[in-house]
């Protein structure tokens, strides 16, 4: 019997994974990895466009607007650090690359960048004509996706202990 759990297709279980002392980040300080914590800023301010998008269904006040198209900028900008890093892991790792969890996280955080990328083009020059009903949308499945792919980040993180502190060898299944 497992004493693992195993619960598919969503969530895969290596009992190997729970054996083990887990792999390293290809790119940390001082062993610490660098993705867990940059992808914060895109997460805030992506899900945060979401958040002024209803700022300015509600109140039509401009000013919500404009925040939405800054939040969409700046989200997209800081996501640059974000993806380089979690590419170096992805191609990296192999652990990574033969889990579905890498997969999923990976072709989900590229859908929500490109779709919030069509969001701030199509914002730009009509930050409040935008908003109403594509805007919201395109927010609204954006913090959706990102949630999806965060869920699947700490399936990497925690059950198959991918970018912990500990000693490891890169070869490792």
């Amino acid at each position: 019997m497992t004493q693992t759990p195993d619960v598919p297709p969503i969530i895969e279980s290596e009992e190997s994974d729970y054996r083990d002392t887990g792999i390293t980040s290809t790119v940390a300080i001082a062993g610490h990895p660098l993705h867990p914590l940059i992808v914060l800023f895109p997460i805030a301010f992506l899900v945060g466009a979401l958040g002024t998008d209803l700022g300015y269904w509600l109140t039509t006040d401009p000013f919500w607007a404009r925040a939405s198209v800054w939040m969409l900028g700046v989200g997209l900008v800081s996501s640059v650090p974000a993806v380089l890093t979690g590419l170096s892991d992805f191609v990296r790792i192999d652990r990574v690359r033969k889990r579905t969890a890498g997969w999923a996280h990976m072709i989900l955080n590229f859908v929500s960048i490109g779709l919030a990328a069509v969001n701030y083009f199509l914002r730009l020059g009509n930050s409040t004509g935008a908003i109403l009903p594509v805007g919201i949308i395109l927010s609204l499945l954006v913090a959706s996706i990102l949630g999806l792919s965060g869920w699947y980040g700490a399936e990497l993180i925690y059950r198959h202990k991918v970018a912990v502190i500990g000693y490891s060898s890169r070869s490792e299944s």
